[in-house]
């Protein structure tokens, strides 16, 4: 979601309605919570005037007084807790982001990797409960309409919103994501508690100019891998709607991708209100220019099945106007418009709204934020979460453990990100440890970073900023280096560095958007949406360095052509200069070494506890891609120091995504992973370190040994490109599943059915032991493996899982199931699932790289017969292709080949009877001629024949093509290759 800008205020209808008497239809029908629900939304759609209709269409729904309705709005983001929403009566800026002080659990990719769904549901259920107890005191900013979790698979560890979502593996997060918004959602039959919404559909795995790429999706990569991750929740009606990617998949943006009525809607029998994400609409006229106009735009994204438009912050006017405009043209009916409505009304419905007592969840109030219970489970979802990545003996630390130095840039800090709301109190690495110990303990250390002073060339004068606790413009005045002239130095990796200001203990920072902007010591931590808390020391070559401010990694046109610090007349640090030769330059005095100090700390104490990572507002985030999956190069020297310093070191990564650790896997004796964890991060991971509890998270993602192990970001096909556990053939650092434990267990005696119809269960059970000496937490993977099959099968595919804990000594049979259903794949051949007739391997261990039982079950299913290419057979139907993107063939519906000379697309296995021709339906955009060549075996076989190609004038102006072949017969691979620019729908060889 993109942040809230200055709009002015809702007009006409939308400004004179303030609020809603509260006796108003009182005894309308549909206020009646006795009648069927859809009677109750048939009254009240009836009553409803087409301007009150096309009223509701908008985020910010306005009062309808006359009846006695609400204001309602869309949208109170919620993905590891209560967070923040918007706020339509703030001033000056209506729509402005109010932060909820609300009890803050792990990142989403940690709640995922406790690979435990009961844990979870009780963690949806406080972020619910606590959504109600805001929306108690405050409907009108805190609506029910909650924006999460997120879905989106994690296919590539640079992706910037890796904190967000849950597992790279479908399976996992649908049982995740299921549990958390059925949470959410409460349990009573006919109301909600909120109404969860899963973003953001389909396809988003990339920030860097995220509204204007295509994710290419073959068919079997959107049907067996993306769709997989939001059908779960949807089908189990525990979500309530989908919100809209910014992406456009196959050249068509998903705002107004018609899937939402096609695919998401055929998943549940429920009615889901479907959203758009925060700008969306806009985009298909402005970034995108998919429509000439907003009225062609928002015509064609409601008849997609989307029914709420998020747009123009609180303006609901140009939404109101361009529906209004669509409708007078003919591009809607109001047909279409009661469609969107009465999914809107349903939500509302349900949440309660129109019940005289508001539903069996209106009694919850703010007594519930942050309650004694809530902060329990949130240092229990902390603790579960941590995986612990490597441990030779060092882990748990020793009783006589009694001096521990702490040391690192996160050791004594928490971070929130920009879907966190804010902390009710902290407890960091350093005060859960140091409470842990006690009084008969000792923690030594901090946070091991350099703190300086800068020193200008030209004043002789240093930096000084203000010692208030709102801070002061940074002046080149300082005439020594006091408090007031030092700064912390956390560098973060690729020369982007924040200052904490020694003087009052915040960070410096950008003070306006002005061209020749000052900076001022005021930012309790780095983060909103545009970070201007970044800056980078660079070399000037000559023994000093300038400074840069890098701000946010996107240019944007009100900055200016100033990202150089200079010093004014007054001696005022300014934006002031394009470049480094304008720049001032700085003598760099380092006051205290930030590796040396942590030497000495942990030279001689029991043990040292490393503590480094991640600041998420700087290292990927929401519109910021990750370019390397590298440590902090400063950061890995402070470890390698520490290490060298003390045999006894444990490395904590707290961070939100794979990180390349491998001479810290080489070398380090214990290394424990977290995300970003919330207001408990300290005491879980004292609980994690100290044995009171037994780590049993697991990764969630594969960790990569290196970012050469990586393709494109913007590459999606997992198949082809061979991504994900289930396709990468390389050696993990960290294989996906995995994660240790402080005891042993044992697996026997694995059961599995021999064979299973394809609409049959397979079911497998297996024996584990704990064979240690302390209780602890088994997660059990069952895996399977196709033997063969006509089209390209995963290494392996997750297919269940359970976490169970197991006392000393103690052995349980783990029972888990499969439907044979899950076990097919997309065929591409026929357009549906298949389950084919082939054994499949069952395997069941610890992690992906940790099989411990194999079997194997015989599924009766069919055999894919050839092609038949004789047949009408879609472009995109392909079995293996090069250079082609996915396109649209027309902006409502369909998907199409977009070649250009020398890429090629193949269809495997097909059945040939002497065909005389080539027909196919094609377009060509630019001036001239293009072909399609039909070839047999290569892209370079034997040519059957050239159909040519020629202007068509328009992308989606299709027309059909036809050339004569060479007779052949038999089953073969039968080869397009283009010789330039064209697009193809479908073809057949008659």
């Amino acid at each position: 979601m993109r942040p809230r800008t200055t709009v002015p205020l809702l007009a006409a209808l939308l400004t004179t309605t303030l609020a809603a008497p509260a006796a108003a239809g009182t005894d309308y029908p549909f206020r009646d919570p006795d009648l069927p629900l859809e009677r109750r939304i048939d009254d009240l759609l009836g009553r409803l005037t087409l301007d009150e209709k096309i009223s509701l269409l908008h985020q910010y729904q306005p009062p309808i007084p006359r009846l006695g309705i609400g204001r309602f709005k869309t949208g109170t983001e919620a993905l590891h807790g209560l967070a923040w929403s918007t706020d339509i009566h703030s001033t000056p800026d209506p729509g402005a982001v109010r932060t909820a002080t609300a009890t803050v659990f792990p990142q989403a990719v940690g709640l995922g990797s406790t690979w435990d769904r009961d844990l979870i549901e009780r963690v949806g259920t406080v972020v619910g409960n606590e959504t109600r107890g805001y929306n108690s005191a405050d409907p009108d900013v805190w609506g029910l309409n909650t924006w999460a979790p997120v879905v989106n698979l994690l296919r590539d560890p640079r992706w910037g919103r890796n904190e967000e979502g849950y597992s790279e593996d479908p399976h996992l997060t649908g049982v995740i994501s299921t549990a958390y918004a059925g949470g959410m959602r409460g349990d009573d039959p006919h109301h909600l508690r909120t109404a969860p919404t899963l973003k953001h559909y389909l396809a988003n795995n990339n920030e860097v100019r995220r509204d204007r790429t295509s994710s290419n999706l073959r068919p079997r990569v959107k049907h067996e891998y993306d769709e997989q991750a939001f059908r779960p929740a949807i089908a189990n009606n525990a979500a309530t709607g989908v919100m809209s990617a910014y992406n456009l998949v196959n050249g068509r943006p998903m705002t107004a991708h018609a899937d939402h009525d096609d695919v998401v809607r055929s998943w549940t029998d429920q009615t889901l209100m479907n959203v758009t994400d925060a700008g969306g609409p806009n985009n298909l006229v402005g970034s995108q220019a998919y429509y000439p106009t907003l009225a062609e735009a928002d015509a064609a994204t409601l008849k997609a099945g989307v029914d709420s438009f998020t747009v123009d912050n609180t303006n609901a006017t140009p939404t109101v106007e361009a529906i209004r405009t669509a409708l007078s043209r003919g591009l809607l009916t109001e047909a279409d418009v009661d469609t969107a409505v009465r999914h809107i009304l349903s939500i509302r419905f349900r949440l309660g709204e129109f019940d005289p007592d508001g539903g069996p969840y209106a009694g919850i109030t703010m007594d519930v934020v942050n309650s004694p219970e809530h902060q329990r489970l949130a240092r229990e979802a902390a603790a579960e979460a941590m995986v612990l990545l490597k441990n030779e003996g060092t882990l748990p630390l020793a009783a006589g453990d009694r001096t521990v130095a702490v040391v690192g840039p996160l050791a004594d800090t928490l971070y929130t990100d920009w879907y966190s709301g804010r902390m009710p109190y902290q407890v960091t690495p350093r005060a859960g440890i140091t409470e842990r110990l006690g009084e008969s303990g000792t923690v030594t250390g901090g946070e091991a970073v350099d703190r300086i002073a800068l020193r200008s060339v030209d004043t002789g004068r240093y930096v000084t900023a203000g010692s208030a606790p709102e801070g002061a413009a940074l002046t080149a005045a300082g005439t020594s280096a006091g408090n007031n002239e030092q700064f912390d130095v956390f560098d973060w990796g690729q020369g982007v560095l924040t200052l904490r200001s020694v003087a009052n203990g915040m960070y410096v920072e950008r003070a306006d958007f002005g061209p020749t902007s000052t900076f001022v010591n005021r930012a309790p931590q780095p983060r909103d949406w545009f970070v201007h808390q970044q800056f980078s020391l660079e070399d000037a070559g000559d023994g000093t360095v300038v400074i840069k401010y890098v701000g946010y990694e996107t240019v944007n046109d009100w900055e200016g052509p100033n990202n150089y610090l200079t010093v004014a007349a007054d001696g005022t640090l300014v934006l002031g200069s394009p470049d480094a030769a304008g720049a001032a330059r700085f003598t760099k005095e380092t006051l205290v070494s930030g590796v040396d100090s942590a030497v000495v700390a942990a030279t001689g104490a029991d043990a040292a506890v490393v503590v480094v990572g991640s600041m998420p507002f700087i290292n990927g985030r929401e519109d910021h891609d990750r370019t390397t999956m590298a440590l902090a190069e400063s950061q890995a020297e402070l470890v390698r120091a520490v290490r060298a310093a003390n045999p006894n070191t444990v490395v904590v990564v707290e961070n939100s995504y794979p990180t390349t650790l491998t001479w810290e896997q080489d070398n380090v004796p214990a290394i424990l992973w977290t995300t970003h964890a919330g207001q408990e991060t300290g005491r879980a991971l004292a609980d994690v370190l100290f044995g009171d509890v037994n780590p049993a998270g697991r990764l969630t993602q594969t960790w990569y040994r290196s970012d050469a192990d990586l393709p494109s970001i913007l590459e999606y096909d997992i198949i082809k490109a061979r991504r994900t556990y289930q396709y990468f053939d390389g050696d993990p650092l960290y294989a996906f599943g995995h994660g240790l434990s402080y005891t042993t267990f044992r697996y026997d005696r694995l059961r599995v059915e021999n064979s299973v119809r394809p609409n049959g269960t397979v079911r497998v059970s297996v024996d584990v032991t704990n064979t240690g000496r302390v209780a602890g937490d088994e997660v059990v993977q069952l895996y399977t493996h196709q033997r063969a099959s006509r089209d390209p099968q995963p290494n392996l595919e997750l297919r269940a899982f359970e976490r169970v804990g197991l006392e000393p000594g103690q052995r349980r049979t783990v029972r888990l199931t499969v439907p044979a259903r899950e076990l097919g794949h997309w065929d591409v051949t026929r357009n549906r699932w298949v389950v084919e007739r082939a054994t499949h391997d069952v395997l069941v261990g610890g992690s992906s790289a940790d099989i411990r039982q194999r079997g194997s079950v015989q599924v009766r299913g069919e055999a894919i017969p050839p092609r038949e290419l004789d047949r009408t057979t879609r472009g995109v139907d392909f079995d293996d292709y090069a250079g082609v993107d996915l396109v649209d063939t027309s902006k409502e519906r369909g998907d199409a080949v977009g070649a250009s000379g020398g890429d090629w697309v193949s269809f495997a296995d097909a059945d040939l009877d002497r065909p005389r021709a080539l027909t196919a339906r094609v377009s060509r955009e630019q001036a001239g001629a293009a072909g399609v060549e039909v070839r047999l075996d290569s892209p370079t076989g034997p040519l059957l024949g050239t159909a040519t190609v020629r202007s068509t004038g328009d992308r989606y102006a299709y027309t059909t093509v036809t050339a004569p072949l060479r007779r052949v017969d038999g089953r073969r691979t039968v080869y397009l290759v283009f010789t330039g620019d064209l697009r193809l729908d479908h073809f057949s060889l008659r």
